[in-house]
């Protein structure tokens, strides 16, 4: 348990989600994410230990939707990780903030590759599955109440497993990642926005005690937490 953060603080506010916020500094903060998630999200781990693993036939096609995109760079790294490994995998990503929408429209998508301003739930009523749901650093943004919801919708919307990973709050996280960040992302939200993250993110305890009984949390490198449901057929032994 940290001791410098022992409490969680859901009430800060990521300067980011503010309707008002910079646009420049905006555009900055979502060009930057790729060299930040490379570094720390642990999509990759992600891909290799779940994913990949899951995919056990090369002449078929998968589908894995990604909710909350952010800048798009999980998502089509998910779809070039699959080609490089000779599997056909379409990825979905969807993001009910317009400005990312308006951010990820400017990139070159890989043709496996489609983003939507959208909500999960909209996909549910629609009838739509996925075989994998992935999220990155959406827990720690939702109240209680929003993160079962959210469990809710990747639950229906997966047929084999969803996976969220998301910050597992720490003293040793929060002064790495002040340090690391202090030079390298200026003119951007990564900074004051990452350090509020931490501060407003889970323990292990506290995610197991507020997810749903048939999630599971795990541990991920560095300081991710990993909430899991398989009910289907990629359940992991």
């Amino acid at each position: 348990m940290p001791l410098f953060l022992s409490r969680r603080n859901p009430d800060l506010s990521e300067t980011m989600d503010s309707p008002i916020c910079d646009p420049a500094r905006l555009r900055n903060t979502y060009r930057q994410f790729p060299r930040v998630n490379a570094l720390i999200s642990g999509s990759e781990s992600v891909y290799k230990l779940w994913i990949r693993p899951a995919m056990v036939d090369r002449n078929m096609g998968y589908s894995l939707l990604d909710i909350g995109f952010g800048g798009g760079d999980i998502a089509m790294n998910m779809a070039r990780w699959a080609q490089r490994d000779g599997y056909r995998l379409e990825v979905t990503g969807i993001e009910i903030d317009q400005r990312a929408y308006d951010y990820v429209k400017t990139l070159d998508w890989p043709d496996n590759v489609s983003f939507h301003h959208l909500d999960a739930a909209e996909l549910v009523a629609a009838g739509r599955t996925f075989d994998f749901v992935v999220s990155n650093h959406l827990l720690h943004h939702l109240d209680e109440t929003s993160l079962c919801t959210a469990l809710a919708y990747a639950r229906r919307l997966a047929n084999r497993c969803a996976l969220f990973v998301d910050i597992r709050r720490s003293d040793i996280a929060y002064a790495l990642f002040s340090a690391m960040t202090l030079a390298g992302f200026r003119n951007s939200y990564i900074r004051c926005d990452g350090l509020v993250s931490i501060r407003r993110s889970y323990t292990r305890r506290e995610l197991a005690e507020v997810a749903p009984p048939d999630w599971k949390v795990e541990s991920l490198f560095p300081f991710r937490l990993l909430l899991v449901y398989c009910g289907g057929e990629g359940a992991k032994p």
